[in-house]
């Protein structure tokens, strides 16, 4: 990646900024993030629950977190219309507990349903779709700062009219399940804030110009149609294999920023399969990953979120067996700020950096 005039700039005043993180050290990333105006969190699953050091982690370095898989359909409803939140509650009483704001995700999703979804009739999804919304929304409300409302409702390899990803709700309802979605989460949580949550946007491939360009036409249909939308998710789970764009990426989040609308950073993580062996060299490559892509991202003031994906490495989606084939992954990913013993990496103080760096609202 070519360094552009503001990165160069940026470079120049790093040292001064990295002083200051490093004098703020004791502080977690979110203490750090937030006396820039940024809330930062990470994810959170169960594994909270069954390691006391991963526990306090949160409590140290987090402000928000996102529940990862627990208010997921396939979470709430296994095998049938009714929905179990035991597990849910865990999660969200947890962090309410020890101070953290929550988000919920994923409420509507065309991807990883349930088997016996798939079997019921085109009347019969649109009203476990409603169902599913009023029932889960109605249960958290109050207590979540922000919904993930529609997840991933682009994906050009579908080849559905503008660019829709199909699935259940899709297919059952058409391309108004979005706006229809928005509408019935607000009636169900007037507080909460919604969000359309989106991938790829950073990359600069045909893929991302692509979900770019058919992701800002959805964001115009939905305000058109008044739909209750306040912000877009962006899951920047970056890639360092495929083309950034510094200019384009900024470029484009001003434009998410002249609707109206916040951003939220929601999955960020760093894919390290392209870089060496070596584990210090690699560390330092997603450190300096990190960095550049939050200074580009930071600079639009309506980034108000960033969330990593998990916090430390071993609690990584890429560790996932699965994952690991399907992306040919040969070694132990180290995509986040903590390692697997929950001490910083060189991402943490990169991170803490960018933080750092951005200007105050």
């Amino acid at each position: 990646m070519t360094l552009t005039r503001r990165q160069t700039l940026l470079a120049g005043a790093a040292l001064a900024a990295s002083a200051s993180a490093r004098a703020a050290e004791s502080d977690g990333l979110a203490a750090i993030a937030g006396r820039r105006g940024l809330l930062y969190g990470a994810s959170i699953a169960k594994d909270v629950f069954e390691n006391d050091a991963y526990h306090d982690l949160y409590r140290r370095e987090t402000a928000i977190v996102t529940t990862d898989y627990a208010l997921k359909f396939d979470a709430l409803r296994p095998r049938s219309v009714d929905a179990d939140f035991t597990a849910g509650d865990r999660l969200v009483d947890f962090a309410r507990e020890v101070g953290l704001q929550v988000r919920g995700t994923a409420l509507i999703w065309n991807e990883y349903l349930p088997s016996w979804v798939r079997k019921l009739s085109r009347r019969e999804i649109e009203t476990l779709f409603d169902r599913h919304i009023d029932e889960t929304v109605s249960h958290y409300a109050g207590r979540l700062h922000s919904w993930d409302v529609v997840n991933e409702a682009i994906w050009p390899d579908h080849n559905a009219p503008r660019g829709f990803r199909r699935g259940p709700w899709y297919d059952a309802i058409g391309p108004s399940y979005v706006r229809h979605a928005f509408r019935r989460a607000a009636a169900a949580d007037s507080q909460a804030r919604l969000t359309l949550n989106e991938a790829f946007c950073e990359r600069n491939d045909r893929l991302g110009q692509t979900v770019r360009r058919q992701l800002l036409a959805l964001i115009d249909n939905l305000l058109d149609d008044g739909a209750p939308l306040h912000a877009i998710g962006l899951q920047a789970h970056l890639q360092p294999q495929h083309e950034f764009s510094d200019a384009v990426f900024v470029d484009f989040l001003g434009k998410i920023a002249q609707r109206g609308l916040d951003i939220y950073l929601t999955e960020l993580d760093v894919d390290d399969s392209s870089f060496p062996d070596d584990v210090a060299e690699r560390d330092r490559k997603v450190a300096a990953r990190y960095g550049a892509f939050l200074d580009s991202a930071l600079a639009v003031p309506a980034v108000k979120i960033v969330i990593n994906w998990q916090l430390a490495d071993g609690y990584s989606w890429y560790r996932d067996p699965a994952v690991m084939a399907s992306l040919k992954m040969t070694r132990p990913p180290r995509p986040l700020p903590f390692d697997g013993e929950f001490q910083r990496k060189p991402a943490w103080l990169a991170m803490a950096d960018a933080f750092s760096r951005r200007s105050l609202p």
